[in-house]
């Protein structure tokens, strides 16, 4: 019992000494913080709040870029506003945007130089106790404790996990250390204590190249960030080991990367199914936002092979054709995003490959954002009876040449056994 009432005591005396340390953090910090509000004009009401910190003395406030998204697509429709912590509302400049790891820079209007916070020089180490702050549901700001816990390893584009609770409204809001630095930015939230945080570094490079050269135009930035991002990807994914594996009587592709995961299924344990089904599906776990329902930056690849156990030819052969109209892209994005696809239908059996497929390509164009599309491919086998493999992908925001890369390399890894 001692030895309980020890622990409670220790546990006690550390949540106070964690509370007391985050209360004077908060009120150190305070007058750096913001809500960060879009206006629908026509309305007058709130589209979108997010919080957001001050990093200069002159106003320039750093924020998460889903939080502006809609000023930054439609600047006509809307209006970007702060709320500060006494209640003061003033507009805001945009000034930039890092859309790949989810930041922005906005700028209030200042008189004289103003309390801003500093970012650090260093990474925190794993263990580190942290501070995030924000305004949660729109309740007012508040500092929420929490630990770091590294980079989340299965990421393409670097993200802390960061246990502690990251609540809607806190996004853009700033995490710092107990030197009241800050070493990451809160982006999202998966429930359970679990929270990302865009690494300190991100921010720094955005900044320094603010610095440098404001951008002429927040449209063209954010075409030039998708377009290398993806460019970087490709470039890996081809770069990287591609194993085959069974399914089936088939041949498929894994590539060996940690952000590409894979995850199976089959109907093995229904002993009166007509037809054996096995489905491998790998993807790429993170996109990027633009606005609304418009999201970029994704890849998935599909393989779903197919065996009649007490289907003739014929039944088989319309079943699985079946399956192929249940194809769709991964990016569903909208006429005002995209054009209509354009498809080509080919026969194919790929070089030095055992495997006849008909074969469909599509592309369509992103609208505001020139060389860049999204490109889906769908193979079917035609060269078994009772036996088929459909193999599918789809890519979002990427130009014409590694998609065109990916495609070759992607059909020159299916094949039979």
């Amino acid at each position: 019992m001692k030895g309980l009432i020890s622990i409670l005591l220790l546990t006690f005396s550390f949540v106070s000494v964690a509370d007391e340390q985050a209360e004077a953090i908060f009120k150190q910090l305070a007058p750096s913080l913001y809500q960060i509000r879009i206006i629908d004009k026509a309305s007058g009401e709130k589209s979108t709040i997010g919080s957001g910190f001050q990093i200069t003395a002159q106003g320039l406030i750093a924020t998460n870029y889903h939080v502006i998204s809609g000023y930054a697509r439609y600047p006509q429709k809307y209006t970007l506003e702060y709320l500060d912590h006494l209640g003061n509302k003033a507009p805001l400049t945009l000034e930039s945007v890092d859309v790949i790891n989810d930041l922005a820079l906005v700028k209030r209007q200042v008189d004289e130089g103003m309390p801003f916070f500093n970012i650090a020089e260093n990474a925190p180490t794993k263990g580190e106790e942290l501070f995030s702050l924000g305004n949660p549901h729109d309740l007012g700001m508040i500092v929420v404790p929490g630990t770091y816990n590294g980079l989340k390893q299965e990421s393409f584009n670097d993200r802390i996990h960061f246990t502690g609770s990251v609540n809607s409204g806190m996004s853009g809001g700033p995490v710092v250390n107990k030197n009241a630095e800050v070493v990451g930015i809160n982006v999202a939230t998966s429930g359970n204590q679990i929270g990302f945080l865009v690494p300190h570094d991100k921010l720094k490079i955005l900044f320094e190249q603010y610095q440098k050269r404001a951008p002429e135009s927040i449209e063209q930035q954010m075409a030039q960030q998708l377009k290398f991002n993806q460019e970087k990807l490709i470039s890996q994914l081809l770069s990287n080991e591609w194993h085959l594996k069974e399914l089936g009587e088939a041949l498929i592709p894994t590539i060996d990367v940690p952000y590409i995961r894979c995850w199976g299924d089959s109907n093995a344990d229904k002993s009166d199914a007509l037809v054996m089904v096995a489905v491998a599906n790998c993807s790429l776990e993170e996109d990027t936002y633009i606005e609304g329902n418009f999201l970029t930056g994704s890849i998935e690849m599909e393989f779903r092979y197919m065996k009649s156990l007490k289907l003739g030819a014929t039944k088989f052969y319309r079943l699985y054709q079946n399956q192929i109209a249940r194809v769709m892209p991964g990016n569903k994005a909208t006429k005002d995003d995209v054009t209509e696809f354009q498809c080509q239908h080919d026969l194919v059996m790929p070089t030095h490959q055992n495997i006849n497929n008909k074969s469909i390509f599509c592309v369509r164009a992103y609208k505001e954002f020139p060389n860049l599309y999204d490109a889906l491919y769908l193979g079917v086998s035609i060269d078994k009876d009772k036996q088929a493999l459909i193999s599918h992908f789809t890519i979002s925001g990427v130009a014409k040449d590694s998609v065109q890369a990916f495609t070759k390399q992607f059909m020159e890894s299916v094949s039979w056994k």
